[in-house]
């Protein structure tokens, strides 16, 4: 097939790379069309963009798909996007009675469930045990080091994983299953005190992912151990939890404070209504890993210097922001827009724009930004963490 012939040749209603005060020139191809329509911020840089900023967005359904008996996983880690070195994540699916192996991680690992119910079970330094069922809204938490498994009970689950390492990949976990097949035979019979035919049938390499039978009731998987369970529980019902409730939505936070256990990941879950606003804020104490749950909206993030840039974001995609860089988020959509933040910090800190404003003296402001009393009066001491647009109709223009 020929390339195209200018513009006779193109569909109608092409995005083209030009702006309304007269930058920009006609794209006539070869070109991605779906992509300019699905990132049209990208294709058409708001004014207020400026500056080189990194790549701050990747999209799960960019990755490689990795499919095994009883579910499939991917993941997303400095490899896909460079510029997220604290954190990685991993969005996982079981069939109903498909097991996440016995395994454990040098990381701390966060999860947050999607959709559908899983049994996990943990095991600590002191031989205490964990074995707990999770639903829709509800996140574990696993120590580094603490060895566990997930299994999907009636329907299936999907879930997504975060590890406090922008490096991890869950390929190269620590599994049960490997270290079997690679210690000898006569060690392991030694260890169990059985003898080596007992090993004749293990796995010769690592399984991470099978497909059993469905487990029974929670009641029927108790294994009650003689140090008892463990003092801190793994599990949180985040979406259950009562939320921050502001004019454009909420806010939900799970850290050391209202979930002990997790001394590695701190998060909050947000909803943004149709045309709110998640307010313009920064967080002084570690880089944001995002994960969009449902809508779609836009990221504006500010680094300094005159460095400004804008990223159009919808489920599936996952966002980073650098610690201390200012940003916000809008929902351009009709749809609420979820998405979840994450920090490698026991504790959850943001810093609001507005808020500093509000508490700082009046004449500062006004003579430091030129603006008048109706801004001064309008500033809010408190946080709202998301706001409606004034006059907003449902969407963003």
């Amino acid at each position: 097939m020929k390339p195209a012939d200018h513009e006779s040749e193109q569909p109608l209603n092409v995005p083209q790379p030009i702006r309304g005060d007269g930058l920009g020139a006609p794209d006539y191809g070869p070109r991605n069309i779906w992509r300019d329509r699905e990132n049209p911020n990208m294709l058409v840089p708001p004014a207020t963009d400026s500056g080189l900023m990194p790549n701050l967005k990747m999209s799960f359904s960019d990755t490689h798909m990795q499919l095994n008996q009883g579910g499939w996983s991917r993941e997303i880690t400095v490899r896909d996007l460079p510029v997220a070195t604290t954190l990685a994540g991993v969005n996982m699916s079981l069939m109903p009675g498909g097991v996440r192996e016995m395994h454990w991680h040098r990381q701390a690992e966060w999860a947050y469930v999607i959709w559908g119910n899983a049994r996990i079970t943990a095991v600590d330094q002191d031989g205490r045990n964990f074995i707990a069922d999770v639903g829709p809204g509800d996140i574990w938490y696993f120590p580094p080091g603490v060895p566990h498994s997930i299994q999907g009970l009636t329907d299936g689950c999907e879930f997504v994983l975060v590890f406090d390492d922008g490096h991890f990949t869950d390929l190269n976990t620590l599994s049960i299953s490997d270290w079997l097949a690679h210690t000898p035979r006569s060690v392991l019979a030694a260890n169990f005190g059985v003898p080596e035919n007992a090993f004749d049938y293990i796995p010769n390499d690592q399984v991470y992912m099978y497909q059993d039978e469905l487990p029974g009731p929670l009641d029927s998987a108790a294994v009650p151990s003689p140090y008892g369970t463990v003092p801190l529980t793994f599990k949180h019902r985040l979406l259950a939890q009562p939320p921050i409730r502001t004019s454009g939505g909420s806010v939900r936070i799970a850290d050391s404070s209202n979930f002990p256990v997790a001394k590695n990941i701190a998060a909050a879950l947000v909803e943004i209504e149709p045309g709110g606003l998640r307010e313009l804020h920064w967080h002084p104490n570690n880089d944001e890993w995002q994960y969009y749950l449902a809508g779609q909206g836009q990221m504006t993030v500010f680094a300094g210097s005159g460095t400004a840039r804008t990223f159009d974001v919808r489920a599936g995609d996952v966002g980073y922001v650098p610690s201390a860089s200012g940003h916000y988020i809008q929902n351009t959509g009709n749809e609420t827009l979820w998405l979840l933040e994450m920090f490698r910090s026991d504790k959850y800190a943001d810093i609001s724009l507005n808020q500093w404003m509000a508490l700082t003296p009046k004449d500062v402001v006004r003579d430091n930004l030129h603006i008048g009393p109706d801004i001064l009066q309008s500033l809010r001491k408190e946080k709202w963490h998301v706001v409606k647009a004034p006059g907003s109709d449902g969407y963003w223009k």
